[in-house]
């Protein structure tokens, strides 16, 4: 089969490898569509921390169920796949917290993952797609499963305001499902030009927040409040210092982001609001069936998708991901 390899440190191959042949509990799928995630950059940097070459990296993908053994599926049914793996036996685990267990693993990390023609998945994480999810955005449920987890976990009300920082993948997809979930008006802030346009082509307001003074700007856009709820897609110091400039008393700040760097806050102003500040990781597989259905709800989901490349342009994949300037959000691999 064919499969995009990642061998080192900014390192990729094209390479045909044999097809896996699934162990007890596990089913075989046949890949479609598998999209590169901020992790994965992470992998291919060489950077992340459990990940190791050589590796088929991918957790967000599409495709076909392969296995004429799983319950109540039957084979060639379109699925996508929820990609924790999870001990089953740790105090979060048995709390009902699976997603964030103490040895959480992910496939593409801990094991050979979705960029390949074909891709062995625990039985019990396989989610059929509902029929008018196109293939394409069935490799586009793991991230939109991500902003349904955040919503949801942390109680978000419709008729809300929201203020969304960063215009990439995980910023889009929470204000595309904050939208769906109703929340009374939605801003954007983004620095970069090509990401920001498109979130306006959308239907979102976004304004640069360089050009702002945020406390004032908060202030000032929400009748002296600050926002409801103030949402960090992007992860950087910069965002840091103002995210409590931005939300109102007793408002909540959702770090959705995960910041490559240590940062720090001005803790004080979040004393003097008495505002909380929270954290999100990944998604339940409720979130995830969840997501397959939400995805279909607004076409400006799959406007997220800017490119969709073959597996043997594995590289320029890559690299529109990590060049400034390309206009790239989020970049997917075919395989049929």
């Amino acid at each position: 089969m064919q499969a995009i390899l990642y061998e080192g440190a900014n390192t990729l191959s094209v390479r045909d490898l044999p097809i896996p042949q699934p162990k007890e509990g596990w089913a075989l799928v046949r890949v479609s569509h598998a999209g590169i995630c901020g992790t994965d950059l992470n992998i291919y940097a060489g950077t992340h921390p459990r990940a190791k070459a050589p590796l088929v990296m991918g957790h967000e993908f599409s495709g076909f169920l392969e296995s004429d053994d799983v319950p109540n599926i039957p084979k060639g049914t379109r699925v996508t796949v929820y990609p924790l793996l999870s001990c089953g036996h740790c105090t979060p685990c048995r709390e009902g917290n699976a997603h964030v267990c103490n040895t959480l693993g992910l496939l593409g990390i801990d094991c050979d993952g979705g960029f390949a023609q074909y891709v062995q998945v625990p039985i019990e994480s396989i989610i059929p797609l509902p029929d008018h999810v196109s293939d394409k955005l069935g490799a586009f449920v793991e991230p939109v499963a991500v902003a349904v987890h955040t919503l949801r976990e942390r109680g978000f009300k419709p008729g809300d305001n929201a203020l969304v920082f960063g215009c990439g993948t995980i910023g889009m997809v929470v204000a595309l499902t904050l939208r769906v979930f109703g929340a009374s008006s939605i801003l954007m802030l983004e620095t970069d030009e090509s990401r920001a346009a498109l979130a306006r082509e959308m239907g979102f307001e976004v304004l640069n927040p360089a050009q702002l003074e945020i406390d004032s700007f908060c202030k000032s856009r929400t009748g002296g409040d600050g926002f409801d709820w103030v949402f960090d897609c992007a992860g950087v110091q910069p965002v840091a210092d103002v995210l409590l400039d931005a939300v109102k008393v007793r408002g909540h700040i959702i770090v959705v982001a995960s910041y490559k760097k240590p940062a720090s806050m001005p803790f004080f102003k979040g004393m003097a609001k008495e505002a909380d500040i929270q954290f999100v990781r990944v998604y339940r597989i409720k979130d995830f069936a969840i997501a397959a259905k939400v995805v279909a709800m607004d076409p400006n989901f799959e406007r997220v998708i800017t490119h969709v490349l073959p597996a043997t342009e594995a590289q320029k994949g890559f690299d529109l991901l990590t060049t400034k300037g390309t206009g790239a959000v989020k970049v997917m691999f075919c395989f049929d």
